[in-house]
């Protein structure tokens, strides 16, 4: 039987046995997966890849390298009409 992990409650914050990871290791495979996407052109996947790094880094007290995530994460996901998140990634911005 496959196991399931627990849902996201909100942008930004990883399910508990996420949160509870290395943040340096998060950070390389958030970076990772970002770069995949931006290599195969997943504009959807590259947009919430930032979201996830600069919440991330918001977290981590990094916060000037949080809002250039978020304000990217913003920007791709008004232009793509990707409504469903733009609660959550305005409500990380106005949080920095």
């Amino acid at each position: 039987m496959r196991s399931r992990r627990p849902p996201r409650s909100r942008i930004g914050s990883p399910p508990p046995t996420v949160a509870s990871a290395d943040p340096a290791s998060a950070a390389r495979h958030g970076e990772s997966a970002l770069a995949a996407a931006q290599a195969l052109g997943m504009r959807p996947l590259e947009a919430l890849c930032r979201l996830d790094l600069g919440a991330l880094a918001a977290r981590e007290g990094r916060r000037d390298e949080a809002r250039d995530h978020l304000e990217t994460a913003l920007r791709m996901l008004r232009a793509m009409e990707m409504r469903h998140w733009l609660p959550g990634a305005e409500g990380a911005l106005a949080a920095l």
